[in-house]
């Protein structure tokens, strides 16, 4: 039964995610879809950058908020059999739902708060050394793709040396872990080729080349 409870919230977790609340919000009030516009990434940059801050803040609140409900009901998950690790599938599962949502054609955002989200409910100490490393960054290069990388590093590392000094090391455990930095890092690799190139915008400009 713990397996099958395991899958269940991971596939609820996965359409959680899938709700994706700036394609909503954008089709809503601008009666278009935010990713025609700016850098065509459905997530809370983008409608900072395209419908300001009043509807950027909901977006992100919104999206850390699928984090924390998903990972909210595998620990309830884990009350009725379900092993540990469903808080790291469930993890998974949101913020891939978030980058490849069903309800969207699977195009959505890069999964940054979503993530934050899950980051906070799995370990809040390491969560938050991740947060603060972020918003760190990004207040001194006003870069959030490359506060976003990092963090991912960041994430993986800390969660691998928890697991190691406190001997709890699990495989599955490790696998989800790797994902979920993975792919924040894989999300922004165009990011990441105008960081080289010293192209990409940064927080506070209007437009952004589209990925």
């Amino acid at each position: 039964m713990g397996v099958i409870y395991t899958i269940a919230v991971g596939v609820i977790a996965y359409l959680i995610g899938s709700i994706n609340s700036s394609i909503l919000i954008s089709r809503a009030v601008m009666g278009k879809d935010i990713r025609t516009s700016g850098s065509g990434n459905a997530g809370a940059t983008n409608m900072l950058r395209t419908m300001g801050k009043k509807y950027a803040i909901i977006t992100l609140v919104i999206d850390i908020l699928k984090g924390v409900v998903a990972l909210l009901l595998a620990k309830l998950a884990i009350h009725l059999g379900a092993g540990n690790v469903a808080m790291y599938v469930s993890g998974v599962a949101v913020v891939v739902g978030h980058n490849f949502p069903v309800f969207f054609g699977f195009k959505g955002g890069k999964g940054v708060a979503t993530s934050l989200g899950v980051v906070l409910l799995l370990d809040w100490k390491i969560g938050l050394i991740t947060l603060l490393i972020a918003i760190a960054i990004m207040a001194l290069t006003r870069y959030v793709s490359l506060g976003s990388i990092v963090a991912a590093v960041v994430f993986m590392i800390l969660q691998i040396i928890s697991m190691a000094v406190n001997g709890e090391f699990d495989i599955t455990r490790l696998i989800c872990v790797i994902i979920l930095g993975g792919l924040l890092i894989v999300r922004h690799r165009a990011n990441i080729a105008r960081l080289i190139k010293g192209e990409e915008n940064k927080l506070g400009h209007k437009k952004e080349t589209k990925v």
